[in-house]
């Protein structure tokens, strides 16, 4: 056989083996097959829009005073939502009613509206005059409810009433050590209902105490 021949069946070789491998790893067509189809661009993935009020709604009854007033509030703060409100609300009820019974203002001042800290500090000198000091342990808040809440478009100032019941320990002695008020083995219920104010869109998150009530 001459030198090209040989070429020839060695090439014809390498190119049958090659297409059995490609079969091998490609497969072949049978039956139908849908040709190919042109590639889409891929579309964005649709943004979840909230309701509108939507938190509000949770915590008030459509319709109502309060959540009317609470939707003007989110349109005058679009960052405000009532959720987070009652939580930091419950917050500054522990510490605000702790501060109170132990009669140390300094730390919930600026928490309190001008009127609210003079009540409070009429309390605690009248306690101290008499020389009651207390003792007291928080236990946690049980309930904290929207009540009631109010916006005036007129100054942008949203006020939200809160129902809370707590629980502690507090203990009054007077100068002689004697109990006076309270009980240290036994804890009781406190329920107050507060009104917190703020005027909504400012640079401070802080609401103010502005009213109190049993």
């Amino acid at each position: 056989m001459s030198n090209t021949m040989l070429q020839i069946v060695v090439l014809a070789a390498i190119a049958v083996f090659l297409i059995m491998r490609l079969r091998n790893v490609l497969g072949t067509r049978e039956g139908f097959e849908r040709p190919p189809q042109p590639v889409q661009p891929a579309r964005p993935a649709p943004v979840a829009v909230p309701a509108e009020d939507s938190d509000v709604l949770d915590h008030a009854e459509a319709g109502t005073p309060a959540a009317e007033a609470l939707s003007a509030m989110q349109r005058a703060e679009p960052s405000f939502a009532v959720g987070p409100f009652l939580s930091g609300a419950r917050q500054a009820y522990e510490m605000i009613l702790t501060a109170f019974e132990r009669g140390d203002l300094s730390q919930v001042r600026p928490f309190l509206a001008p009127a609210v800290a003079e009540a409070f500090d009429g309390v605690i000198a009248q306690r101290q005059a008499r020389g009651i000091t207390t003792e007291v342990q928080y236990l946690g808040t049980r309930e904290t409810a929207l009540q009631g809440a109010a916006f005036d478009p007129q100054t942008g100032t949203g006020e939200i009433t809160v129902r809370f019941v707590g629980e502690l320990i507090a203990v009054h002695r007077d100068a002689q050590g004697n109990v006076v008020e309270g009980d240290p083995k036994a804890a009781r219920k406190q329920r107050d209902v507060w009104t917190f104010a703020r005027r909504m869109g400012q640079d401070d998150p802080n609401w103010q105490l502005v009213a109190t009530a049993a």
